[in-house]
């Protein structure tokens, strides 16, 4: 019998609403009794019962990361699924949902078998998406009925746009059908001189052409004016620029199934970040101005954007010591993620803790059907255990990948614990 008491936590419950002073009892990954512990008076002597006590600390569902990438299978000097699963982990994560652009792609049932297996060793929950299209070539759709069978949780060809339309709205009927999420990287090509950096002061500063707002516009009016006619619901990924954040928005009040992420690094910095940082700031979308960033804080302010997900985005320091032009994009995220929050909108007032909590808990679970997400009793027992008022600088990772512009910044809200099916898989 495996037995967790977590006691003497400040509980929080976004999915319900609810918090305040509770014990929580766990037993083989379901939660059995939460309330105070001195009324439980046929448990007051549990036997083969490990404590943990949280005295000081806040107490929330296991976090849901909906865009991760670990790089496995094809680029594990990167990332695999235990290192990636280890920075999860030590983030708060206890779900996180995979991309599908490994080598091979996660286009089939064989390769998904050997990610959700890998995953089923990692400690946490290890979900993943498949590709919308074979080899994420943009051409012919993938089996998704079969692949929705075998364990997928949903579709995405994420870091290439689905630029042809009509397989894209193809897409968008199939996934309608079978009741799944589609997922979009929204950057048309035709908008972009140089990936990676805003097409504004920053590319002004390196002397290079930049990407421009026009390449994420353009795909998320085709899309949003696709999911209207098609009935599916899309995700815009990684949202990035004020006009996209009205789109969305607009999209929500027609009641057309919209959905948005905003990442930590755009709702935290902009592109002056990438003149200060270089390709440590590089990102796909990029940074860009103040007033976007002030609009996606308005965006989840007003729950136009329903979803905080990292883009957990690994590369090695080799890769990233490249010259600008030549470096991948990408940062990695989990492990500063809920810190970033706090930091960047619940410590300045843009929002409350426990609304910050639902875009990383029950809003993402809700979204992709999972029963996690909320804390009740017969509920799962995933939690994690952070001080909000800590003041902490993060100076080396679990990740496999170093990759991050947060290095050494003073942040807010440091994870102490993550409890995933009722057993620690970190403490710090």
């Amino acid at each position: 019998m495996n037995r967790l008491l977590v006691q003497n936590g400040y509980v929080m419950d976004p999915a319900s609403g609810q918090e305040g002073y509770r014990d929580i009892l766990a037993e083989n990954g379901r939660i059995v009794r939460m309330g105070d512990r001195r009324d439980w008076q046929d448990l007051q002597h549990i036997p083969d019962v490990r404590i943990y006590d949280a005295t000081g600390l806040t107490v929330a569902p296991g976090l849901m990361d909906v865009h991760v990438h670990f790089r496995d299978p094809g680029f594990l000097y990167k990332e695999d699924i235990e290192s990636g699963s280890a920075a999860a982990a030590r983030g708060g994560f206890t779900t996180v949902v995979l991309m599908a652009n490994t080598r091979p792609v996660v286009d089939n049932a064989v390769t998904l078998a050997y990610v959700l297996e890998k995953g089923r060793q990692a400690g946490i929950h290890v979900e993943s998406c498949c590709a919308v299209t074979k080899g994420l070539k943009g051409r012919e759709l993938t089996d998704m009925e079969g692949l929705l069978a075998a364990g997928a949780v949903g579709f995405t060809d994420d870091g290439i746009p689905l630029l042809d339309e009509e397989i894209a709205r193809t897409a968008m009927k199939e996934a309608a059908r079978l009741g799944t999420v589609l997922s979009f990287h929204e950057e048309d090509p035709a908008y972009i001189a140089a990936p990676g950096i805003h097409a504004g002061e920053a590319a002004a500063y390196y002397g290079i052409g930049g990407a421009g707002r026009e390449a994420e516009i353009r795909m998320v009016e085709r899309d949003i004016r696709l999911a209207a006619e098609t009935g599916a619901r899309i995700v815009i990924q990684h949202i990035s620029a004020k006009e996209t954040v009205e789109l969305v928005r607009n999209a929500k009040e027609k009641g057309i199934s919209v959905y948005a992420e905003a990442t930590p690094h755009h709702f935290t910095l902009n592109e002056h970040a990438a003149i200060r940082y270089g390709t440590l700031a590089k990102m796909n979308p990029p940074l860009r101005e103040e007033g976007d960033r002030l609009a996606i804080i308005e965006g989840l302010k007003d729950g136009s954007i329903g979803l905080i997900a990292s883009d957990h985005a690994p590369h090695s320091a080799e890769e990233k010591a490249k010259p600008l032009t030549q470096a991948p994009s990408g940062i990695i995220g989990l492990e500063t993620a809920l810190a970033l929050g706090i930091t960047s909108l619940v410590r300045p007032g843009y929002m409350t803790l426990m609304s910050l909590l639902e875009k990383m808990t029950c809003s993402p679970a809700r979204l992709y059907g999972l029963n996690r997400g909320y804390l009740a009793e017969g509920g799962p027992a995933d939690l994690v255990l952070f001080d909000p008022g800590e003041h902490f600088r993060i100076t080396e990772f679990a990740s496999r990948s170093c990759n991050s512009p947060f290095t050494d910044m003073e942040l807010v809200g440091r994870v102490k614990g993550t409890v995933c099916d009722g057993r620690i898989v970190y403490r710090e």
